[in-house]
């Protein structure tokens, strides 16, 4: 816990005993290994390279042993203790954060740890409890379920398009300007389809901005500068309800890739032994729902909006 926090203090706070008992407990350890795990300053406690090292191989076992005690527990306390959840950068700052306060406000003595990053990431060999993913359907070796379709808008604003023109095919975009993401490989290409039975078509757009980060595409749409591609969890509702975006091509199934993509709710199968993260992982996955609360506007205003559907979550 100390390791996680970072503060002898919050350690104490969490096992409610003082936080002189923490720093001896954790000096006695030392002491036994002959080995500094810690570096200790003013503002704050870090593994020292030996404590990375300690930490890392007994992680498993501590873990092994909190879930053994919790088959023991009084299940009158409820959920408590320590659980590790990763997601996305952006869906984790729009959309998990808000999903982890409601399950604290559940759950008041449970303690998260939330990582956000866009790198891939191993929950085995960085000690995930729970992951959050986007991508396609893979056997990982990970076990969980998928929460829905990871849905795209193409939209513009009002004055852009009465600007250009509003285009009705996705051949049109080719005399548009396009707003592209553009990660660490080559800008996207959009991929178009009438149904589901079809494989998705790639057209090679462009436009006057490429960006790493969709929050600057989206606002250069509501700019009117272009067209912009992104996760329907990623616009806000009322750009469409007040009619500062509009969705185009709406008969047409549009995606940045060639794959459909899911979002997933995964544990590696030591963790679902775990009733704590059985029972967090169906929280996730009944919060979100299927379709996800973020697609209601689409499910109430299609003509406004793209209106292809989600795919309804399934257990792989």
């Amino acid at each position: 816990m100390v390791a996680t926090s970072g503060s002898f203090l919050a350690t104490a706070r969490h096992f409610e005993v003082p936080a002189s008992s923490v720093s001896r407990a954790i000096s006695s350890l030392e002491h036994e290994l002959g080995q500094q795990l810690f570096y200790r300053s003013t503002r704050a406690v870090r593994l020292t390279e030996q404590g990375q090292r300690y930490y890392a191989q007994v992680r498993q076992a501590v873990e092994l042993i909190d879930s053994a005690a919790e088959q023991f527990d009084d299940s009158s306390r409820g959920i408590r203790g320590l659980v590790r959840i990763n997601a996305p950068d952006s869906l984790g700052r729009l959309h998990i954060g808000r999903l982890v306060n409601q399950m604290q406000d559940r759950y008041p003595d449970l303690v998260v740890e939330l990582t956000l990053t866009n790198a891939f990431v191993d929950p085995v060999q960085e000690g995930a409890d729970i992951t959050v993913r986007v991508g396609r359907l893979v056997d990982s070796g990970l076990i969980g379920k998928v929460v829905c379709a990871h849905r795209y808008v193409l939209a513009a604003s009002p004055a852009y398009l009465a600007r250009r023109g509003t285009p009705r095919h996705p051949e049109a975009l080719l005399e548009h300007s396009c707003l592209l993401y553009k990660g660490q490989q080559e800008p996207q290409r959009w991929h178009f389809r009438r149904s589901a039975s079809e494989v998705f078509e790639p057209l090679v757009v462009n436009g006057p901005l490429r960006s790493n980060n969709s929050e600057i595409l989206i606002n250069a749409a509501l700019a009117g500068q272009g067209i912009v591609l992104m996760p329907t969890w990623l616009y806000q509702p009322a750009s469409f309800t007040e009619g500062r975006l509009v969705g185009l091509l709406p008969d047409w199934e549009i995606s940045a890739y060639a794959d459909p993509l899911y979002i997933q709710i995964l544990s590696p199968e030591n963790r679902l032994r775990s009733q704590k993260v059985r029972e967090l992982s169906a929280f996730l996955v009944d919060a979100i729902g299927s379709p996800p609360y973020w697609d209601a506007l689409w499910q109430a205003n299609p003509s406004s909006c793209e209106g292809s559907d989600p795919v309804r979550g399934q257990t792989p």
